[in-house]
């Protein structure tokens, strides 16, 4: 993704030199796993960590490193890309203005009003206060632990955060949440699935308003990314078969046909999974 000449964006909110935490260690299959569904389901999995490593070391105060600060460059750049798309679709195809996120970096560990934040929680959005989480050790990870590398796969999951975050300004959050609670647990699954491609299908759609960013290869690196979380993947890779009743973000076929989908039309109203018959 070419971003040199892009600007960082002034709605970052770097939490990174004000406390820490200890990482820990599982091996393998049960590390990738474990990783997988916080980094991308935005469930706390600390209990999952806690005690496994102890060698873990705490890191509060430390000073960012090199690599830590590029990831955070990177960050605010590809923000700031989500900041004109989502100002210019809303305007355009809204008639609507766009109140942007502001985007918590941490490490280690951090506060939220939807709880506490960890690396084994990796990125998500607390929609009570309007704002995206990411710990900055998360680029490692998805591309090391989880096999999604490249840059653009980085920029989709962020893109992915800000995604919710329209859902949130277009009041689907709140609408979405009151019929989860008012459901069973199948069929609150159910509505996650549809909410969360959605969000694929919106980040889609951003990927194909900054084609003129986008390097060979950008785009099979974002489908690559949302294959490698979708729930039936996660769910082998854990030695399990797969439980469709028990998905709360979909399918690899799902989510990266939907990406596809909002890429290919690059409008928002073709992200409607909630009244899409077959996902």
């Amino acid at each position: 993704m070419r971003l040199r000449n892009i600007r960082g964006s002034r709605n970052i909110e770097d939490r990174r030199r004000s406390g820490g935490g200890a990482k820990a260690g599982i091996g393998g299959v049960g590390l990738l796993v474990v990783l997988a569904i916080g980094y991308f389901a935005g469930i706390d999995v600390t209990p999952l960590l806690q005690g496994q490593d102890p060698y873990a070391q705490g890191q509060s105060g430390r000073a960012p490193t090199p690599e830590e600060e590029r990831a955070a460059e990177f960050t605010s750049k590809v923000l700031a890309t989500t900041e004109e798309v989502w100002a210019d679709l809303f305007r355009e195809q809204l008639g609507q203005e766009y109140r942007p996120p502001v985007l918590v970096l941490y490490s280690g560990v951090t506060q939220s009003p939807c709880g506490g934040a960890s690396g084994a929680t990796g990125p998500f959005y607390c929609p009570a206060d309007r704002k995206a989480y990411l710990d900055t050790a998360f680029f490692a990870t998805l591309s090391q632990r989880l096999g999604a590398g490249g840059d653009f796969a980085a920029a989709y999951v962020i893109a992915h955060e800000v995604a919710h975050h329209v859902q949130n300004e277009l009041g689907i959050l709140g609408q979405v949440n009151e019929a989860r609670q008012a459901s069973g647990e199948a069929r609150a699954n159910a509505l996650t699935v549809r909410l969360e491609l959605q969000a694929d299908c919106l980040s889609g759609v951003w990927a194909q308003a900054v084609g003129g960013l986008l390097e060979p290869g950008d785009i099979d690196e974002a489908l690559n990314a949302a294959r490698m979380i979708g729930d039936d993947h996660l769910q082998r890779s854990a030695g399990r078969v797969p439980q469709p009743h028990t998905f709360t973000h979909g399918t690899s076929e799902q989510r990266s046909g939907w990406f596809t989908k909002g890429y290919r039309s690059g409008r928002m109203q073709a992200c409607d999974t909630f009244g899409a018959d077959r996902l």
